[in-house]
């Protein structure tokens, strides 16, 4: 059974006389322990794919299942709590609050979660360490961070609560080569230990890192690519 599952999902935006249409029949199936990158070019419904895949957004046509269980029935509140669950989000801006520490940013989905402080610390320093960060960043704003380095804290907080899902949209796009390379090989030593992660990206040399590639185009799947890990961004040969 397909961890995430999407039968012709159809998802129009509309402003009042204007529709637009970012999805067009979506069918996909994504299976637990799978490292798979969606590329497109811009306005092709990459990120409106990956919404929809995190309970972020609703289609307007179709089904949505995960892990069988076929979400279009639930309520927002039920929706909040499978979101909180069983996916972790990595976003391009990192979206981390720079009010907060480090540690009370990762700390936040298990607080949503009702997980007693007296857990929440090993837990945030476990996230940290499957990260790649360092436990002396947990006292700083994350403005006080590199990019790459605040990259890592978003996945930490990602994966506090060891999700079964992580979706990362364009979580390269604002780092350099070297600070890109870590967060890449980070995902893949997250995936090698059972997560199954799906990545939108722009960037060839981080798809060819993922198993499958899936290349969408006007709101269509047009593609299923190979991809060629000697082109990987992490790729040791180098």
């Amino acid at each position: 059974m397909a961890l995430i599952e999407l039968r012709n999902v159809v998802k129009v935006y509309r402003s009042g006389s204007v529709e637009t249409i970012a999805l067009r029949g979506i069918d996909l199936e994504i299976y637990r322990g799978d490292l798979v990158a969606i590329m497109g070019p811009s306005g092709s419904g990459k990120s409106t794919l990956l919404n929809i895949m995190g309970l972020l957004d609703r289609p307007t046509k179709g089904l949505v299942l995960i892990d069988g269980i076929d979400v279009s029935k639930l309520s927002d509140r039920e929706l909040a709590k499978i979101r909180n669950r069983k996916i972790g989000f990595v976003f391009q801006q990192f979206n981390l609050i720079n009010r907060l520490t480090v540690y009370e940013n990762i700390e936040l989905p298990l607080i949503a979660r009702g997980v007693p402080p007296s857990k929440r610390r090993a837990m945030v320093l476990e996230a940290l360490k499957k990260a790649g960060g360092d436990p002396s960043w947990l006292r700083k704003r994350p403005n006080q961070l590199s990019g790459g380095q605040q990259q890592r804290v978003a996945i930490a907080r990602a994966i506090v609560g060891s999700p079964d899902i992580i979706l990362a949209d364009e979580p390269t796009g604002n780092l350099d080569r070297t600070s890109a390379k870590i967060v890449v090989q980070t995902f893949l030593e997250l995936n090698r230990v059972g997560h199954t992660i799906v990545i939108v990206t722009h960037d060839p040399e981080v798809a060819n890192c993922c198993r499958d590639i899936f290349v969408i185009r006007d709101g269509r799947i047009v593609d299923l690519l190979e991809p060629d890990p000697s082109r990987c961004i992490v790729n040791t040969a180098r």
